[in-house]
């Protein structure tokens, strides 16, 4: 099914067409006002689109069943409808869900980092999600509003923010009942507890340790299944960290998501080819070419060699082969050296990547690249 969601965009940072794009999420039985108090802290960074889900603030009712995925198509859509390309996304609860199907699904190649809210792969059970679709049903989200209370918040917030409680659960009466009844069937499908070890994007996961939905130790496990994620578990924390914990919050994102795609490309660029190189190249820098620089280290590094869709050692032997081909020895020596240092290839794997290229882009040309491959071999120590 085709899920229409509709957002509101937040910018104060001066250059808007530059700031990178964050999304941001939210939890069944609310809007996008929970996410307000974090936005505060990221607008200097960026354009931040925050959507409600269906039936709840500004996003129609829904008028049919819908899945996981197709809200995260729908994401994916009202990005598109914002000028599209990359961008960092953070989700609580349902909204985390959608993430992580946005991490496997549509957006794998699109997203610069993903953040995991009180969220799971998969969140209670299908038996939970059909009983509470049934209740709504019957009788309006007006009757869960005094167990979600409990669920959404710890003891301690509920006794200190009273009205910031009451704001949310006024919102939770006003979502309509067949579309909340919807994402909770929604939520019984959902399990994507399999697949998580696919996710490539840099990935953060907070959970809190007054969550009786999402607990300390779901986060845990969740964190340790996605590679190189980071698991945080706040104190004296709900369900809905976004509300409780809008700094630490935003500090999670801000230190997850690339500043620029400048930053994230100087970042990998340094990554490969190693800081000393990097600096120096930069300490070259001229009026004339500092522009060329900033294009290729924007484009070449931040875009192409930080998409997830190739391992590090899967782009670094396709990008030896391409410069042997276009017979670019300078760059190849220094992709050469960067392969067996930085990006886990054996001096026997590049020697075959070479051997390859001998077919392909001619045996002269493997020649002098297997020269410059006995020269970084023995600048390295490592005589093949």
């Amino acid at each position: 099914m085709t899920v229409v969601l509709r957002g509101t965009v937040d910018v104060t940072t001066a250059d808007t067409a530059a700031a990178p794009l964050l999304v941001l999420g939210p939890s069944l039985g609310t809007t996008a006002d929970t996410w307000r108090a974090a936005t505060a802290h990221l607008t200097d960074r960026f354009r931040v689109l925050r959507f409600d889900l269906p039936g709840h603030g500004a996003t129609p009712a829904a008028s049919a069943p819908f899945t996981v995925a197709d809200l995260a198509d729908a994401v994916l859509a009202l990005v598109d409808s914002q000028g599209g390309g990359r961008f960092s996304y953070a989700g609580a609860s349902m909204g985390g869900a959608i993430g992580i199907e946005l991490a496997l699904g549509p957006a794998a190649s699109r997203l610069d980092a993903l953040a995991i809210v009180c969220s799971d792969a998969r969140i209670a059970t299908p038996e939970v999600w059909h009983d509470r679709a049934v209740q709504v049903r019957r009788q309006g989200t007006a009757s869960i509003v005094t167990a979600t209370a409990q669920r959404w918040f710890s003891p301690s917030f509920l006794a200190k923010e009273p009205d910031v409680v009451g704001r949310a659960l006024n919102d939770l009466l006003d979502v309509d009942d067949e579309s909340y009844a919807r994402c909770c069937e929604a939520l019984g499908a959902f399990d994507r507890t399999a697949d998580t070890g696919r996710i490539a994007v840099p990935t953060a996961v907070v959970v809190g340790d007054s969550d009786p939905v999402v607990r300390g130790e779901d986060g845990r496990r969740l964190a340790a299944s996605i590679p190189g994620a980071i698991g945080t578990v706040l104190e004296d924390t709900g369900h809905q960290a976004q509300l409780e914990r809008p700094t630490v919050i935003a500090d999670v994102i801000r230190a997850l998501a690339p500043q620029s795609r400048y930053d994230a490309g100087l970042a990998m660029r340094r990554s490969v080819l190693g800081s000393d190189y990097v600096d120096a190249s930069l300490a070259a820098l001229t009026p004339e070419t500092a522009d060329f620089q900033r294009f290729i280290t924007e484009t070449a590094w931040g875009t192409i060699w930080t998409r997830p869709g190739l391992e590090r050692r899967m782009r670094s032997a396709v990008v030896i082969s391409s410069l042997v081909s276009g017979h670019h020895w300078h760059e190849l020596e220094l992709h050469l050296k960067a392969g067996l240092v930085t990006n886990g290839l054996s001096a026997d794997e590049l020697a075959e990547i070479l051997l390859t290229t001998a077919i392909y882009a001619g045996v002269p040309a493997a020649n002098t690249a297997f020269g410059v491959l006995r020269r970084v071999l023995a600048e390295q120590g490592k005589e093949h």
